[in-house]
């Protein structure tokens, strides 16, 4: 698990202060309709001219060649030759491998040229949907961002600020996406974070997506494309929640660094991120789960039901697959804290694995990750913290058949839904 260290340096209104961030990396996959926002706050649609600059009264630009304490090779420009509209409704922040300018940066001379915006200074806020557009770069050492900082990051440092990354990629999964928070005492190696992956092998950079997070007074979901594939809770992280205060927006392009890697001899230069919008609005109400009945059975492969074995609340009884009836232990609420709940007990991954035949069984609750469970849209019931799917061991029809958990693959034995 790669995580990255990245001090930042920024100029805003002539000052020039430096902060040390790092940010995510485990996986995650899970979704809920994703709620209608409130009013809309600030936007940018990047509408100007092919080649018109960043808009001043909302975005300033972060420049230089440090590496950012990742060991980055580009370096970041107030070029419009890195960083304009593209004249068809989007900002194209543009890697290029050149350096006509003769910047320097942490390694000598600079090979690659790149831009960072923010709107620090400029714009922030507290709470609300955060969201953007865009349609990301493809090639090894593409690293792109979208995300944000506490604005005390210049009085109280990093990560006592606080960091919010809506979303990041790199170039080697070219269909993942990550987003996180760090905070103190969960920041670095520690951080809560979590991924998406695209289906059936797609690329982020093959079309435009939206990417949005919901922050409220003491959670915060993330969206890709409508969505959801993650919620932190206040209650549940493992530290102060310093999400009570305003942040601003940041937009970035890196090229190479310790987790992405450097570009190879197959990245194609110049790579653009374009982003087609950002907008900030209110929440019309705080995130919260699906609406559900107060208890349900849950339904699946063959017509039969999530059971217990034993139908007991028994420690480490394992869950199966049963003929649906009325017994109290094929009753399962969904609770707000992510947890799957029946006799007392939760839906719980043995011994917390990720790896695939993981049994699923009941245990004592106690929140962590190995029980956070989202039966998603499509049918998918989700452990984020692995990214796999409760699954029906071996294909088996039959009452009394294991459940595992296992790679999310859409099929037939991983299918689940709510049942009255």
């Amino acid at each position: 698990m790669k995580r990255r260290l990245m001090p930042l340096a920024m100029v805003i209104v002539g000052l020039t202060i430096t902060a040390t961030l790092i940010a995510p990396e485990p996986p995650a996959l899970a979704a809920a309709s994703m709620p209608a926002p409130g009013a809309l706050l600030w936007s940018d649609e990047f509408n100007g001219p092919a080649g018109t600059a960043p808009d001043n009264s909302k975005w300033v630009h972060d420049t230089g060649g440090s590496g950012w304490g990742n060991g980055e090779l580009q370096y970041y420009t107030n070029s419009t030759h890195n960083a304009a509209a593209d004249g068809h409704g989007n900002m194209a922040i543009t890697a290029r491998r050149e350096n006509s300018a003769g910047y320097q940066c942490h390694y000598g001379t600079c090979q690659y040229t790149s831009a960072r915006l923010l709107t620090a200074g400029k714009f922030s806020r507290t709470q609300g949907r955060f969201e953007a557009r865009i349609k990301l770069p493809k090639g090894q050492g593409m690293w792109p961002a979208f995300w944000m900082l506490g604005d005390n990051v210049f009085t109280d440092g990093w990560p006592n600020s606080g960091e919010l990354d809506v979303m990041e990629n790199i170039g080697k999964e070219s269909g993942t996406v990550w987003g996180s928070i760090h905070g103190p005492g969960y920041s670095g190696a520690n951080a809560a974070n979590a991924s998406y992956t695209l289906p059936q092998g797609k690329a982020l950079a093959e079309t435009f997506h939206t990417f949005t997070v919901d922050w409220g007074p003491e959670s915060i979901t993330w969206y890709i494309d409508g969505i959801a594939y993650s919620r932190k809770t206040k209650a549940n992280t493992p530290g102060p929640w310093v999400f009570d205060h305003n942040f601003f927006l940041l937009l970035n392009l890196a090229v190479g660094g310790y987790w992405p890697g450097a570009p190879d001899s197959g990245t194609a230069f110049p790579q653009a991120l374009l982003v087609d919008y950002v907008r900030v609005y209110q929440l019309a109400a705080p995130p919260s789960q699906p609406a559900a009945p107060a208890s349900t059975r849950i339904q699946g492969y063959a017509g039969k039901c999530i059971d217990i074995a034993g139908r007991q609340a028994t420690e480490g009884a394992e869950l199966q697959l049963w003929d649906c009836d009325a017994a109290a232990s094929e009753q399962w609420t969904f609770a707000a804290n992510g947890t799957v709940r029946s006799l007392g007990k939760c839906m719980d991954v043995a011994w917390g694995s990720t790896t695939n035949g993981a049994r699923i069984q009941l245990a004592t609750c106690s929140g962590n990750a190995a029980q956070q469970f989202v039966l998603n849209s499509a049918g998918d019931l989700v452990n984020p913290q692995a990214n796999k799917c409760v699954d029906v061991a071996d294909w088996s029809a039959s009452a009394g058949s294991r459940l595992q958990l296992w790679d999310c693959a859409g099929s037939a034995n991983q299918k689940w839904w709510r049942m009255a």
